[in-house]
């Protein structure tokens, strides 16, 4: 009944609104990427909004209707819908229908975190429900139905997981593969002589009484044993030197692609969504380098030792066979299950890592905050989620362990019977017996290998998924696409009716209509009351995001036709909240040289100075700071960063609030050095203080995302107009 459904799971913890809209749109007969519906449905960091749903729909060919009503109006609706679940999540309600002994409702819910899921209406009504007003009780919900644009469409191609790459990563170690096998190889013969080595000791050596035959035996038997043993040995040495390899290539792989996605993408993705996908691929460089070779060399044993059993004896393969398939069903019945609590492992555990970051970094507004036992709670809270991951994982595997023993164990006591009957009817010798024992537990190792392989396969396969996820973004220098790595004669910038909005349904433009010349050798301040969109303007020039409307020019190159490397190769950065390794300070300042150039260090230093502070570490430029070494005060830090800055020595300067947290005498003395490292260079300041803007050739007033004014600092105090009123408490004027 619940199979027809068409179901998703989500992959990343804001995902359920577009993974919802997928299933809708499968149910339908149009299948749609879930990269194109997060596109579409303006996802961010927070999630989509209801709207953000409603309007993604809509573009492809849905119609939308929001609706707050009660539970008896809601079975009347038109199915499938999407739901506000428990007021921070959506799901998909496919269809209310009655049990048939009580005849109660029941509804069908695909839950993207959960599977598809039965509930009663007790159970619907306290998940749903978002308001109660005396009897009245209602829910959130989006009616959504196709039109013939919908039909019109052609959706996605179902690209599927091409797992052939993975196996690229083996290639490269041919040779140590080829002698992985030979030591495979010999391994299997060294036990296929063993059976008939027992049946030998019993059959002439103990029958016959024959002491000396015996100690032939026991001698050969002792070299094979030492001979596997060697070979096991150097079996797990070219193992590890394997996987470690593959294991550091494929995490390499994904954080070179991690490294080429346009900086939009980190604004998107929470940091444990991120840290779990790079947990991730030891699951796949196990199967790689584990389960598959491990199950060739089953397989050649399987094969081997089951003609030996049909050798010794046809009707207890029989018995085998048939046991052994059962047994491979009644494993295969589990992975489904096992398949949807990887994915809520997955949502768990990133959230988990989410938490512990979070505590981690955000420790000092803890406790000045004295929010220790709030956050406290949060972690508890999914750590009790985890426990009761923990516990349906057990069970799962309880369930399985259960069968699997029975059916095995109840093969083996079988198959006893029958050998130990047969040796007392004299159809088989007692040696005869001990072979075929030994034969059975060389092959229920690699049934049960297997087996093994199966659900190794299934976890790398939604690992890959995830990891596959990242590796079809589009990179921001896709390889087909030409840039130029040339700046034109003119190097003034131009931006042209610029128009911006942050991702996100509903939410308002940033920058409307933004028409702004910058000059080249000339130093432009951008000021305005916070939330004016002055750090946005910034962002567009270093390329954080392309603008929704509206041309950015250099001369009279558009900037999108423009290397991103060498565009922020050419421009030196200060923004508020820039980031300082966990590095020496040499290296801090000089982040793109290996080895830092120490005139040019020497010269970022003084500009910024920092001299003292440095004098007066006993390691001075080799003192680690960040995280792993000394704490930096705010004015430290931003020192910094302007050191940073010029040690670059760029063409363009952007800087975001630099200042702001300098103490006067400081910032006195920097910007005077500055002024001179400004000469020629083309810079833009973003700024509150007048000490760092007056000096501009020319300010830009923004409000509420548009330019109201512009002009020199004389000219605009003169005109007593918006700049005027910003600065005047800090002129200390008369109103």
């Amino acid at each position: 009944m619940l199979k027809k459904f068409p179901y998703y799971s989500q992959r990343d913890q804001m995902d359920c609104g577009p993974t919802c809209l997928r299933m809708i749109s499968k149910y339908y007969g149009r299948n749609y990427s879930l990269e194109r519906l997060r596109e579409i449905t303006g996802i961010n960091r927070a999630g989509v909004s209801l709207l953000g749903i409603s309007e993604a729909a809509e573009k492809i060919g849905f119609r939308t209707t929001g609706l707050k009503i009660n539970l008896e109006d809601l079975s009347a609706i038109e199915l499938p819908c999407l739901l506000h679940w428990r007021q921070n999540h959506f799901v998909v309600l496919y269809k209310i229908g009655s049990t048939k002994i009580h005849k109660r409702k029941k509804y069908i819910v695909a839950d993207p975190a959960k599977g598809i899921i039965e509930y009663t209406e007790d159970e619907f009504r306290r998940h749903w429900i978002s308001t109660k007003q005396g009897e009245t009780e209602q829910g959130i919900s989006l009616m959504i139905s196709p039109s013939p644009e919908f039909y019109r469409q052609q959706g996605d191609v179902d690209k599927g997981i091409d797992l052939s790459y993975l196996f690229s990563y083996l290639k490269q170690y041919k040779s140590l593969i080829v002698q992985l096998f030979i030591g495979l190889g010999v391994g299997s013969l060294l036990q296929l002589i063993l059976p008939f080595l027992t049946q030998s000791l019993v059959d002439i050596g103990v029958n016959t009484r024959n002491l000396n035959f015996v100690y032939v035996i026991v001698i050969a038997q002792t070299m094979l044993f030492l001979g596997r043993l060697s070979v096991d040995f150097i079996r797990s040495w070219i193992l590890l030197h394997i996987s470690t390899r593959i294991n550091i290539s494929i995490l390499t792989d994904f954080l070179i692609k991690l490294m080429k996605l346009p900086m939009g993408f980190f604004d998107t993705k929470m940091t444990g969504d991120i840290m779990q996908r790079m947990s991730d691929q030891s699951r796949i460089q196990a199967f790689l380098t584990g389960s598959s070779l491990n199950t060739i060399f089953s397989l050649f044993n399987l094969v081997v030792f089951a003609f030996v059993l049909i050798y010794y004896n046809v009707s207890i393969f029989i018995i085998f066979a048939i046991s052994s398939v059962i047994y491979g069903l009644w494993v295969m019945f589990f992975l489904k299950k096992r398949r949807e609590l990887d994915f809520k492992r997955f949502d768990i555990s990133s959230q988990n890592q989410n938490n512990i970051v979070q505590l981690i970094n955000g420790m000092q507004e803890i406790k000045l905050n004295n929010c220790e036992q709030q956050k406290r709670w949060e972690w508890e809270r999914i750590q009790v989620s985890l426990f009761n991951f923990s516990v349906k994982s057990l069970a799962l595997g309880q369930y399985q362990q259960f069968g699997t023993f029975f059916i095995n164990e109840g093969k083996n006591i079988l198959i006893t019977f029958i050998v130990t009957k047969s040796v007392i009817d004299g159809q088989l010798t007692l040696g005869a017996m001990m072979a075929i024992q030994y034969i059975i537990g060389q092959l229920n190792s690699p049934i049960e290998q297997l087996l093994g392989f199966l659900q190794s396969f299934q976890d790398a396969k939604i690992s890959l998924e995830r990891l596959n996820e990242i590796h079809e973004l589009e990179e921001e220098e896709p390889t087909e696409k030409q840039f130029l790595r040339d700046l034109p004669m003119n190097k003034g910038i131009s931006l042209q009716n610029i128009k911006f909005t942050y991702p996100g349904a509903g939410n308002e433009p940033v920058l409307e209509d933004i028409n702004i010349h910058i000059p080249e050798g000339k130093t432009t301040a951008i000021v305005g009351m916070s939330g004016s969109g002055k750090t946005t303007i910034l962002k567009l020039l270093l390329r954080f995001y392309e603008p929704q409307k509206g041309d950015i020019k250099v001369g009279s190159t558009y900037l999108q036709q423009i290397s991103y490397r060498f565009w922020r190769a050419k421009c030196g950065i200060v923004m508020q909240d820039g980031f300082i390794f966990s590095d020496t300070i040499a290296k801090n300042i000089a982040v793109g040289d290996e080895y830092p150039d120490i005139s040019k260090l020497g010269h970022a230093i003084k500009i910024a100075n920092i001299s003292d502070f440095i004098g007066e570490l006993p390691l001075g430029l080799n003192t680690k700071i960040g995280a792993a070494g000394n704490g930096l005060s705010q004015g430290q830090r931003q020192r910094m960063l302007i050191a940073r800055a010029v040690y670059k020595n760029p063409e363009y300067i952007f800087f975001d609030e630099a200042t702001n947290s300098l103490d006067a005498n400081n910032e006195k003395i920097i910007m005077e050095n500055l002024e001179t490292f400004f000469k020629g260079k083309t810079v833009v300041v973003v700024a509150h203080r007048l000490s760092t803007v007056k000096n501009a050739d020319n300010i830009i007033v923004l409000d509420k995302g548009r330019v109201i004014e512009q002009g020199t600092h004389q000219q605009l105090t003169h005109n007593k107009g918006e700049y005027y009123e910003l600065v005047k408490n800090q002129l200390e004027l008369d109103v």
